[in-house]
């Protein structure tokens, strides 16, 4: 039976996964329904639970947060020529021909079907959708059937995690005497037509047609083996986020003007869109004096010793984290401050915000070996508090930077689990006898079920610490922090009329900045600043709690 939550394969009838201790299910290959962990025969439609799962269930049941999209509910969300603009990825094995040429039939395939499922699995993590596999690769859409903001850099992380995912795999075919495969990824954005065919027997295949693929397809083909290469089109869309070298233009077949060509080299220092447009510079802050009076308040009573949370609640585009990124600007002084961001698809990565606060906190950089990390968590929990030191191991495990052999190999992963928690809400109160500590979190509406125990267990701590807990979500998001007589909820409606034309008038009578594009824009105005939404709000000045 494997884990829906970390994948791990576990003994039938276990109640529990024994990597990460998360309830097993018994999911049914055929309806996809969840059933007793003893059950043998799916209680919705009667199929086997005994028989070997196919290797596309076996790939969806691997991440159970991420929503799987089958072909014919992708028919059923597509309009036949709905015009969509997408991000198309092809990954393909360098040198398969070579592989099957050398090996037996099924030699070959005990090689090459391990590698489809990482790549399959990479793009269903992110709520990718798999097109077709080509035998000894995939082609994949990000941004259809469902659609999402973020389609670029979903694709891209995707991208990352099938390298990072393809190399682990290769040091283990040539651990086993094996010779090591490669994989070539390229991606391309770009407005395509999508339609949904029925190809028999009830299949129904959803393609999308457009140059956007093509140019998508040989992106991948001029990629270094071992490398992920995107064109112009996405690049504007994704810089900052990720790193990326100029390849230069291109000659592609079929294609008049050369096309810019870039490398994906990792992740970029820009996690939001508050981020990238802060760069281009921001709108007149405007109507929320009343929350930052509030928000003061809270900063003042942790001062003295008394924790505070202070939560910013609203709707896609009111502008909760420009609240946070100003009382921030003008309150930081004196304050040690440690951010996390929850991204759309954080639920399917545990710890990820954790991670980044962690990151920040030991001052971490993406370029540091494990063995610098190591070093600059050790030194700095060794100045702050010797007695701290039997954290480091919960850390380095966290950080995937564990010593040969890990202490903690063998250890109950729930146990292991309260262990990490624990470790880092004791380094965080423990820092705040030092100075003051400002925690923010964004986004909680995305966060991960480990992230959400942490804060929990922070929101439980905090009483008697110098620390302001900031934190902001979407209304659908619920926590168990209201009865808490140290936790303040601001509710942001859009602005008032007043307001609004305020903004409106220095909006008018400034010059943009001349590198400001359209696109920038309307990512201004719709992640921080919702011109439209807010001049239909009531006429008060300030908006409510």
């Amino acid at each position: 039976m494997r884990c829906a939550k970390c994948g791990t394969e576990s003994k039938t009838g276990k109640k529990f996964c024994a990597e990460c201790g998360s309830p097993l299910s018994n999911r049914c290959s055929k309806c996809g329904s969840d059933n007793a962990s003893r059950a043998k025969f799916c209680s919705d439609c009667g199929t086997s639970l005994s028989a070997a799962a196919p290797l596309s269930t076996a790939v969806e049941s691997a991440a159970p947060s991420v929503r799987v999209i089958a072909p014919a509910e992708a028919a059923a969300l597509a309009t036949d020529g709905e015009r969509k603009t997408v991000t198309a990825l092809f990954a393909d094995i360098k040198g398969s021909t070579e592989l099957e040429q050398d090996l037996d039939p099924e030699e070959a395939r005990e090689i090459i079907d391990p590698a489809l499922k990482l790549m399959i699995e990479a793009v269903r993590r992110y709520d990718g959708y798999i097109v077709q596999s080509t035998g000894d690769g995939i082609f994949a859409l990000f941004g259809a059937p469902v659609a999402h903001e973020d389609h670029p850099q979903r694709a891209l992380y995707a991208a990352i995690r099938m390298q990072e995912d393809i190399r682990r795999y290769a040091e283990r075919l040539r651990a086993d005497g094996r010779a090591p495969i490669q994989i070539r990824v390229g991606l391309n954005t770009g407005e395509v037509v999508v339609r949904s065919i029925a190809t028999g027997s009830g299949h129904v295949e959803y393609t999308p047609i457009g140059h956007t693929t093509n140019l998508a397809s040989r992106m991948q083909t001029l990629a270094d083996p071992g490398a992920t290469a995107i064109s112009e089109s996405t690049r504007r869309l994704v810089e900052g986020y990720f790193t990326l070298k100029s390849l230069g233009p291109a000659r592609i077949k079929g294609v008049t003007d050369p096309v810019n060509l870039y490398e994906v080299t990792g992740l970029g220092p820009l996690r939001t869109r508050l981020q990238r447009s802060a760069g281009r510079g921001f709108t007149k802050f405007v109507g929320r004096d009343r929350e930052m009076d509030a928000m003061r308040h809270a900063a003042d009573r942790a001062k003295s010793g008394h924790g505070q949370i202070v939560a910013a609640m609203a709707e896609a585009g009111v502008g909760k984290s420009r609240l946070l990124f100003e009382f921030k600007a003008i309150t930081a002084a004196g304050w040690m401050v440690l951010e996390a961001f929850s991204v759309s698809h954080g639920k399917a990565s545990s710890y990820l915000p954790v991670i980044d606060l962690l990151h920040s906190y030991f001052k971490i950089a993406s370029q540091d070996d494990q063995r610098t990390r190591r070093e600059k968590i050790a030194g700095r929990i060794a100045i702050l508090d010797r007695a701290l030191e039997d954290t480091i191991p919960y850390l380095y495990g966290l950080l995937g930077i564990a010593e040969d052999p890990d202490p903690l190999a063998q250890m109950d992963a729930q146990i292991r689990k309260r262990g990490t928690l624990d470790a880092i809400k004791r380094i965080l109160l423990r820092e705040s006898l030092n100075q003051r500590l400002m925690v923010i979190f964004e986004d909680l509406h995305w966060i991960d079920e480990e992230t959400q125990t942490l804060l929990s267990l922070l929101a439980d701590s905090i009483a008697t610490a110098k620390i302001l807990l900031l934190v902001n979500y979407r209304p659908e998001y619920s926590h168990q922090w209201g009865s808490k007589t140290y936790y303040t909820q601001l509710r942001l409606d859009p602005l008032g009329r007043e307001s609004a034309d305020e903004m409106l008038s220095a909006l008018l009578t400034s010059p943009a900045p001349a590198t400001q594009s359209q696109g920038a824009s309307r990512e201004r105005s719709g992640g921080d600043i919702d011109v439209a939404e807010r001049v239909r709000a009531p006429t008060s000045k300030h908006s409510s709690a």
